[in-house]
């Protein structure tokens, strides 16, 4: 490990945390089913997306390193931009296929990292789910990696489009049993086959949404 990959993996370290720390004092935040999350090995988090604050919760709930695709234009600023993509961010440009910002995310994947989308490919504005963009399912056919669905509920509340400051509203994220599209790979190709993976995912993130509290286990 270079001094450069050192030091990253230090501040995302301590930012993690950090974040673990003040949403669970402030936040009274709670994971659902993080077991589900492999411990080593490429795979791929798709998420719910509600609110900026869904990157820092998500990540705090997992004990492993994660990398994010994200809408390059995010941050405006260069500086806050270098300093993040050194952290794991991975700036997408949303208005085509970005070979580039897919092509390291399918990378990291196929050397065992944990990336993470959002399929929705933007911020719901009344935080009801919204379709999926096929962009999850062309990555999952060239990474042939598992996907892990999360469903954050309550990042809405705690900041909503439009708002500056986080408001205090209790989070709660849940991480669903991993999904194999190997064989969909097999039968399907093309439009077909990446509309396939992205209803399927948002199908299973719209049931953690409704999830039974009472029979799974928190932490």
């Amino acid at each position: 490990m270079d001094s450069g990959s050192l030091v990253s993996t230090v501040v995302y370290g301590i930012l993690w945390i950090l974040a673990r720390v003040v949403s669970r004092v402030v936040l009274s935040y709670r994971t659902r089913g993080v077991e589900n999350v492999p411990a080593t090995g490429g795979v791929l988090l798709a998420a719910n997306h509600a609110s900026y604050a869904d990157i820092p919760l998500l990540g705090c709930g997992v004990r492993r390193r994660l990398f994010y695709l994200g809408r390059a234009n995010l941050f405006p600023w260069p500086l806050a931009g270098r300093i993040l993509r050194s952290l794991g961010w991975i700036p997408l440009r949303t208005e085509r296929w970005d070979r580039k910002a897919f092509g390291s995310a399918v990378e990291l994947l196929k050397a065992g990292k944990a990336v993470v989308i959002f399929p929705e490919g933007t911020r719901t504005l009344d935080g009801a789910l919204q379709p999926g963009k096929p962009g999850i399912g062309r990555l999952v056919a060239q990474a042939q990696c598992s996907v892990v669905p999360v469903y954050l509920r309550g990042t809405f509340q705690v900041l909503p489009t439009g708002a500056s400051w986080l408001r205090r509203h209790p989070v709660e994220v849940s991480f669903g049993e991993s999904m194999d599209f190997r064989e969909e790979c097999r039968h399907y190709q093309g439009k077909e086959l990446y509309e396939r993976i992205s209803q399927t995912v948002m199908a299973r993130i719209a049931e953690l949404r409704g999830v039974d509290h009472s029979a799974v286990p928190t932490t």
